[in-house]
């Protein structure tokens, strides 16, 4: 396992061993305000875009340009349904320099390399989440993130889970459940109540076989590392506020590029420095910089 091997990075060998055995790592305080507000810049750029449609659509007449980021896509959507909100899609992967700012991130970069090595791919699955209240796109089933990739050459495939509001039970933390990534890739299926297609562990097997589940209810900037086979889901958000996520995915370099999701990029190398991805280059779609 990649724990078990002295790579180099930011975790300790008790967190690595950790990774390894329970199928994820939490770390607290990872990135600080400053870090953070590039991806936040972004998100109300996203969200500046959204109310202006819904302005157009005449569903809303007030774009509330002033509202703070945490409730300001939370009003724009009350009173609104929740197809009015899928139109926008369940969870945006746009190109926008603020998402590539975050997912170069060194100390997002520091702790994957703890556990895969120096020569890291930014796969192209990278999603933002916006839990908006009393929507149900909140709502994230049991599942395995493997389930969206089932046949690609990709094992590990690390998931750094961060949260950019505080995540808590009220609004739909992280839930797990430990140890479930020494499994194979269970069945799954599409859910079909919620109009999000989410896929979903079948919820026979979840019935019979859910263990121990563990919360992580974690502050802005705190990050969640889970492995691509661990079953986990979050539940709705019952807040006045939405509950901002973002998730990013990271693989060895010699493993499926998984180019049908999209482009992703070279993060960082040590063999091959010069190939890493500038800005420019993830903003035209190219996986490596051509010197």
């Amino acid at each position: 396992m990649a724990a078990q091997t002295s790579y180099k990075g930011s975790l300790s060998a008790e967190q690595r061993a950790f990774y390894d055995r329970e199928g994820y790592l939490v770390l607290p305080g990872l990135l600080t305000d400053g870090e953070m507000q590039p991806v936040r810049a972004a998100l109300q750029q996203k969200v500046d875009s959204i109310a202006n449609d819904l302005v157009a659509a005449q569903l809303v007449h007030d774009p509330m340009r002033g509202e703070p980021f945490a409730t300001r896509l939370a009003r724009l959507f009350a009173g609104l349904s929740d197809q009015d909100f899928l139109k926008f899609g369940r969870s945006w992967r746009d190109r926008i320099p603020g998402y590539f700012d975050l997912m170069s991130n060194p100390k997002i970069l520091d702790a994957v390399e703890s556990l895969i090595g120096p020569e890291i791919f930014a796969n192209p699955v990278y999603n933002v989440r916006p839990k908006v209240p009393k929507v149900a796109a909140g709502v994230v089933p049991w599942h395995q993130d493997k389930s969206y990739w089932p046949d690609a050459n990709a094992n590990p495939v690390i998931t750094v889970w961060i949260a950019l509001v505080d995540a808590n039970h009220e609004n739909g933390c992280l839930q797990l459940m430990p140890r479930t990534h020494k499994k194979r890739l269970l069945r799954y299926q599409r859910e079909t109540t919620s109009g999000t297609g989410y896929l979903e562990v079948e919820p026979a097997y979840v019935r019979k076989n859910k263990r121990e589940v563990v919360s992580l209810p974690i502050q802005a900037g705190g990050a969640i590392l889970f492995n691509d086979r661990l079953i986990h889901c979050s539940t709705a958000n019952n807040s006045d506020h939405v509950r901002w996520s973002v998730d990013l995915r990271y693989q060895p370099t010699d493993q499926d590029p998984m180019p049908q999701h999209g482009a992703g990029f070279l993060a960082r190398s040590q063999a091959f420095p010069q190939r890493i991805a500038t800005l420019e280059d993830w903003l035209a779609g190219k996986p490596e910089h051509e010197a």
